[in-house]
């Protein structure tokens, strides 16, 4: 049996200032990384064997944090010259080292031209329909950009590639990623609707734990919210969530 662990990033400088940040590499801000810190904390019982992230900094900072607390040193392994060789400027780890894989496969969606604008002022130039059917259907795309199904295209083939192969070897892997790339790899494996995955809500740093047993795969802890709250402006205070997850 092994543990798949899946975690959207903690809140960016640009959540904070509610806007479209896509491809953008935007850090953590100061309440991302308290997220960050509190999941180190309710993760660290579950050993993290594997990790994937995107090329994003504040993906890669969430993990990091997490990898802290559980007395892991994350070490990343670049791709080669042959497609599929990772392990060019890897050495042997350590007990208390695991690899980390990097793709901008696991990156957020590509906003297109809508990516560093202010959500209030996207929806006065191009209309509060309009802007919702970007951010929310699964075949709407952006000006310039990437639908969730063409996240889902990318992103499935990667899962069954690259991350099953760990679990069926009974290792716990844990993904720091996005919410929109994270959205996709739920949608296949809770068989959710085109229709009803616009309505899913993944929060920031809220861990979605899957457990993998006998070829099947079953969520373990992780509420799903199909409640998605629209904020066309910042909220005015972000207050850090407290919660366990026991195994």
């Amino acid at each position: 049996m092994s543990y798949l662990i899946l975690i959207r990033h903690g809140q960016s400088r640009w959540n904070l200032t509610n806007k479209f940040t896509g491809w953008v590499d935007v850090p953590l801000s100061r309440l991302g990384v308290k997220e960050a810190i509190l999941n180190a904390k309710e993760l660290r019982q579950l050993k993290i064997d594997v990790a994937y992230t995107s090329e994003l900094s504040r993906a890669q900072e969430t993990l990091l944090i997490i990898l802290s607390g559980q007395n892991r040193t994350g070490i990343f392994l670049h791709r080669g010259k042959k497609d599929g060789d990772h392990d060019r400027y890897a050495t042997k780890l350590d007990k208390n080292e695991i690899p980390i894989y990097s793709s901008p496969i696991l990156n957020e969606r590509y906003y297109g031209r809508l990516q560093g604008m202010d959500k209030a002022q996207v929806r006065e130039k191009y209309g509060e329909k309009k802007v919702m059917e970007w951010r929310r259907s699964y075949k709407g795309r952006p000006p310039g950009g990437e639908s969730l199904q063409d996240v889902y295209g990318k992103v499935i083939p990667y899962f069954h590639r690259e991350i099953q192969p760990w679990l069926e070897k009974n290792k716990n892997v844990i993904i720091s990623s996005h919410g929109n790339t994270l959205r996709a790899i739920i949608k296949h494996l809770e068989n959710i609707s085109d229709h009803d995955i616009s309505h899913l809500e993944i929060s920031n740093s809220q861990p979605i734990v899957y457990r993998f047993s006998g070829g099947k795969i079953q969520r373990a802890k992780g509420e799903l919210s199909f409640e998605r709250k629209v904020y066309w402006r910042a909220p005015k205070r972000a207050r850090l969530k407290q919660g366990r997850l026991k195994f």
